[in-house]
């Protein structure tokens, strides 16, 4: 690692100059000395840094051409194996390509990323290796992450299996085509706004989004600290069951984990069985500006199911979920500015790990060359940088003080009932619109879902979508919410639908899933 260049003069006049600190030329020069001493400790810091820092390990991987890719879905292709027994061998699994395998290419879905490698796998690729999964490649994902559509990945729109015209919903975008079409067993995914349950809904798949903290982050790209969530999507509630016993747990890198952590026994806990639960319907869930009837019919319909199934159904009213998303708009706009962006993703004044080599190759590409940011992320930055010279994060402050009483709400629902219900999102699938089209269409598409998926990446809460049926041959996806780290209570409940719909279709095309033992 080259040292540190030594500011000259003028790099600290226009230090000076952007700050306004009314330093004189002649006030530069007297500092000068000064700055450079203290500059001097940076060198030695990556010294000692160096010389404790693994070297990426040699892994193969290829890049399909287009014709070797259905959907568009895979970025990169592997087959790392590194157990031969455990509770995942013999499977199949894709990384969103937000997260690190050591060796292999990784870019977040953006040219401002494309070009970096990791030195080391994230936590959970490395639990799922331990557990004799074999990764089969990174699953393409969307641009920095921050789009709820499959339409802005630098390696172009990702197809849905069930209709190639239509999103397969985002960001976590090629995991849910890759796991739809069954061309791997399961996927991980991300999820700040819902990027795993939205993929999950338009493919008809299930996908957990664990309590905030379960799952160690440690290793994904980070958006905003106070929202990053990584978790399964598969198939089947027993493959998610199954991935999260792996991959949940403490992992001594990550400040979002509480200490006193302790997972519980996610795949036994389906065969508890979920008769006498208490479901309780989300009235706020469904009407939305933005609601199909076609959804909200189909999950009312699933939530009959439930109550045949000897689950005790009924009506509940949280009236602050209609506030969430905009409580929401505010941290992930700000924050994401701030954390994403400004300060390289991983942000400042935390104690995780953090990917140092990361935080270079991409701030250095992104300050190079803005431009290269799509739609998305250009709409988060006008509307976050200007919040921010305005109020210097005065709203920011208030959205972070809010979220508790939004969090509340919900926990005084769940104090009368087990789990909540709602549609996952409230229209089905869209079709993807031209990426040279109008900016309002693109911004429209990619954002458009987020009113009942967002409000739990606030509160953390963990939240599963499944198929709750077919809605004019697409996939409608069934939202169900618990209590904080009760990820087996949501999952029990999720198992109990699949029984009772008989588990859940597949397009056309695609081999049947597989059974999973449930204990």
């Amino acid at each position: 690692m080259p040292p540190l260049p030594a500011p000259d003069h003028d790099a600290l006049s226009s230090v000076s100059s952007g700050y306004g600190l009314g330093l004189s030329s002649d006030d530069v020069a007297e500092y000068h000395p000064a700055v450079t001493g203290l500059l001097a400790s940076w060198d030695v810091v990556a010294e000692l840094y160096e010389a404790e820092a693994p070297a990426a390990p040699h892994r193969e991987w290829t890049r399909p051409d287009r014709a070797d890719n259905p959907y568009n879905a895979w970025y990169v292709r592997t087959s790392i194996s590194e157990s031969p027994s455990g509770p995942l061998a013999g499977r199949a699994i894709a990384v969103k390509d937000n997260t690190a395998v050591a060796g292999v290419p990784m870019t977040n879905g953006s040219a401002t990323v494309e070009g970096f490698v990791p030195r080391t796998d994230a936590t959970i690729v490395r639990r799922l290796l331990d557990a004799g999964a074999t990764i089969a490649g990174k699953a393409v994902c969307e641009d920095l992450c921050f789009s709820g559509a499959s339409i802005t990945a630098n390696t172009g729109d990702v197809e849905n299996p069930w209709d190639p015209s239509r999103t397969a919903g985002g960001s976590s975008s090629g995991s849910g085509a890759l796991v739809a079409a069954g061309l791997v067993d399961m996927a991980t995914g991300g999820d700040q706004g819902g990027s795993i349950r939205i993929p999950a809904a338009n493919c008809g798949l299930v996908g957990h989004k664990p309590t905030w903290g379960l799952v160690p982050y440690t290793g994904a790209f980070p958006i905003e600290f106070t929202i990053d969530h990584v978790g399964p999507i598969t198939r089947t509630v027993g493959d998610a069951a199954l991935m999260l016993s792996v991959i949940a747990g403490l992992d001594g890198h990550d400040p979002r984990q509480p200490a006193d952590l302790r997972p519980d026994d996610y795949v036994g806990a389906l065969a508890q069985g979920a008769r006498g639960l208490r479901v309780g319907v989300l009235r706020e869930g469904f009407g939305l500006a933005e609601s199909e009837p076609e959804v909200d019919d189909t999950v009312r319909a699933a939530t009959r199911a439930l109550a045949d199934a000897g689950l005790d159904v009924r009506d509940v009213s949280v009236p602050w979920h209609r506030h969430g998303p905009k409580i929401w708009d505010v941290i992930a706009t700000e924050g994401a500015t701030s954390q994403m962006i400004e300060t390289s993703g991983y942000g400042l004044n935390w104690k995780g790990l953090y990917d140092p080599e990361l935080m270079h190759h991409y701030g250095a590409r992104w300050a190079a060359d803005p431009t290269a940011f799509s739609r998305t992320v250009k709409f988060v930055l006008l509307a976050g940088r200007y919040s921010l010279d305005t109020t210097h994060g005065r709203h920011y402050a208030m959205a972070r003080n809010l979220a508790p009483k939004l969090a509340a709400a919900y926990d005084a629902a769940l104090a009368d009932v087990d789990v909540l219900v709602l549609p996952t999102l409230p229209q089905r699938a869209t079709v993807r619109p031209d990426r040279d089209g109008p900016v309002v269409e693109t911004l429209g598409r990619a954002l458009e879902m987020l009113a009942n998926t967002a409000p739990f990446d606030v509160t953390g809460h963990p939240a599963c979508s499944v198929p709750a049926g077919l809605a004019g041959g697409l996939p409608v996806g069934m939202m169900i919410v618990g209590r904080q780290f009760d990820d087996a209570t949501v999952l029990r409940v999720a198992h109990a639908f699949e029984e009772a719909v008989g588990g859940f279709p597949v397009p056309a095309g695609a081999p049947a899933a597989a059974p999973v033992p449930t204990a």
